[in-house]
């Protein structure tokens, strides 16, 4: 147990060691940068520039600052402090400058000698436009964004062939001095003249990248593979992208931490145009059909020995990369006893970054009509492989069909194009073993005369007479109870201004007339009274009489009253729904009582 607490205790110690070493490390790398106020002034703005460094260093040489004035500096900081035992230097010159024309300007690299070496900034470029109205006003949220955020676009070939795959790869670079929360997509390119393809992307990556030789972070937000279908000057739309970032301001919380103010950029990232190459005309192979890419070609056969009537299955197949979906495959030419039928078209083709890769197929299927030894000749497919310039024509073997048993063909087979079923001509020998006289018989005997079908169509009719009758009484018995049908008359009304109201609801005007009208058909037709009779009064001393409960009569009652506050108050649609519920229920529990 000692020895094992020594062991843990001595690898404590190297530990620390170690860590303090590579401590020691990070603090002995020397920096020296230079750092702008902007990066885009007015003419008649000052723009501060200054060369920071973490170690004190000898020999300070300052760049030419061409395009400048040199207003004030060089102005020399000094800041040295001591926080848990670890010792922190800066040490920076500063210049103020004033701009002498517009235009684009460098800012060339300063030389500093640290310990015997000598160290330099890299350049830095400052876009001086014109006049600003207000020079000395502070940087906006919307400036600072502007300045620390960009879309790029970025095309893998600028001069592809035509049907060559070209990859978009639509790139967002953020600055370390904001950082972005969210985005939406403005306007979305179209890719017109393209056969295009969207790449997802399932995870939003940050990569430390340079840009315009400022460190970045970039993060990619869209892909696409884009297949040109003309030459010549073709242009790709701008993805425009509304950002939401936040960005660091001057003032403090409590606790000492920078307060940060939200805002948002739209961003686009420019028309890209391309120069499409058409494919060349010298050396192109007869029957090109537009394959591009690099390509392998097969033709095989399920079998090459079967009987005829038999089928075999032949397959014309297209694999590697390139445009799979934009060419037609070959088709065989076959002898005219192999009846082929239209092929089956199979794709298993998947679009990566470098655009599509996978195969294509046509299976045909061939059923041999007699016997016999039958050539599928070569088939030929021409590419163009834009990596090396030039066709590629890829030949197939030539495969041979055995038919070992079935009739003889008299007729000499000749080859024909396949693009429907080919059908072999007859010949007088062809069908010598199908029977001419079968010596068919009926497969019933029975008569239709005096049969049990012919009784039953005889005096059904007759046994149909009495129940003629009887439905013929009853609707007599139907038409002379006038005040019946009256009160079905009302009762369907009841249900269609109902089933009206349940229509109009949303509506108030409209729903709540329907329920009215609905209400009033349905005690016209259980109370046999008329409309002008229908007083609040009477109809709770019919409905007593009826002996309705009191419960039901004042949820009646309650119903024709909303009818008529809805026209002087608003009704929500939810005030509606439940009023139409509890007519429903209402009617129903009416229609036990009465």
């Amino acid at each position: 147990m000692y020895a094992w607490q020594l062991t843990y205790r001595y690898l404590v110690v190297l530990f620390l060691l170690w860590a303090g070493t590579l401590s020691a490390q990070d603090a002995d790398e020397v920096t020296f940068e230079i750092k702008l106020s902007k990066e885009k002034l007015g003419i008649n703005e000052r723009l501060r520039v200054e060369f920071a460094m973490n170690k004190d260093g000898d020999n300070f040489n300052p760049p030419t600052f061409d395009g400048f004035q040199v207003i004030m500096g060089p102005s020399q900081s000094i800041s040295s402090s001591w926080i848990n035992g670890k010792r922190t230097f800066s040490k920076s010159y500063s210049y103020i400058l004033k701009p002498t024309a517009q235009g684009s300007f460098t800012i060339g690299q300063a030389a500093i000698e640290i310990d015997g070496e000598i160290y330099k900034t890299i350049p830095k470029m400052v876009q001086i436009t014109q006049a600003v109205a207000n020079p000395n006003a502070p940087k906006t949220a919307e400036d600072v964004a502007d300045e620390n955020l960009h879309l790029i676009a970025e095309v893998s070939k600028g001069s592809p062939y035509l049907n060559e795959a070209v990859t978009v790869v639509y790139k967002l670079y953020i600055s370390s001095n904001i950082s972005v929360t969210n985005f939406r997509p403005l306007d979305s390119p179209k890719y017109n003249n393209f056969w295009s393809q969207d790449i997802p992307v399932t995870k939003y990556n940050t990569v430390n990248e340079t840009y315009n030789g400022k460190p970045y972070r970039s993060v990619i937000l869209k892909r696409v593979v884009l297949y040109p279908q003309k030459s010549g000057k073709l242009e790709i739309e701008p993805l425009a992208l509304e950002i939401y970032v936040d960005v660091p301001t001057s003032r403090r919380d409590f606790f000492g931490s920078r307060i940060y103010t939200q805002t948002s950029k739209t961003v686009s990232a420019g028309k890209r145009k391309l120069n499409v190459l058409p494919l060349p005309e010298q050396g192109k192979p007869e029957g090109f059909s537009g394959a591009v890419g690099q390509f392998d070609f097969t033709v095989t056969t399920s079998k090459t020995s079967l009987n005829a009537s038999e089928s075999l299955q032949a397959k014309v197949e297209v694999n590697g990369k390139g445009n799979l979906k934009l060419f037609q495959l070959p088709e065989p030419e076959l002898p005219s006893a192999l009846e082929v039928y239209e092929p089956e078209f199979d794709e298993k083709v998947r679009t990566t970054i470098s655009g599509m890769q996978g195969k294509v197929t046509n299976n045909y299927t061939i059923v041999p009509s007699f016997r016999g030894r039958y050539p599928i000749p070569s088939i030929s497919f021409s590419y163009f492989d834009p990596k090396a310039r030039a066709y590629r024509t890829l030949n197939s073997d030539e495969i041979t069909i055995n038919v070992m048993e079935g009739p003889t063909d008299d007729v000499q087979s000749t080859p024909g194009l396949v693009g429907r079923p080919q059908i072999a001509v007859a010949t007088g020998s062809q069908f010598h073993f199908i029977k001419t006289q079968p010596n068919l018989i009926s497969a019933s005997t029975e008569r239709f005369f005096g049969s049990q079908k012919f009784l039953w169509l005889l005096f059904g009719p007759l046994a149909l007479i009495p129940l003629v009758l009887f439905i013929r009484k009853k609707k007599q018995e139907s038409d002379a109870d006038v005040e019946g049908n009256r009160l079905k008359m009302a009762n369907r009304l009841a249900k269609k201004y109902l089933s009206t109201a349940k229509k109009q609801l949303g509506n108030p005007d409209g729903f709540y007339v329907a329920l009215e009208k609905a209400l009033h058909n349905y005690l016209k037709a259980k109370l046999k009274i008329e409309t002008s009779e229908f007083s609040k009064e009477k109809i709770v001393d019919l409905l007593n009489d009826r002996k309705v409960d009191e419960a039901t009569t004042s949820q009646f009652i309650a119903l024709l009253q909303s009818c008529e506050m809805a026209r002087y108050s608003p009704i929500t649609t939810v005030q509606m729904n439940e009023d139409y519920v509890k007519a429903s229920e209402v009617i129903s529990k009416m229609d036990k009582q009465l």
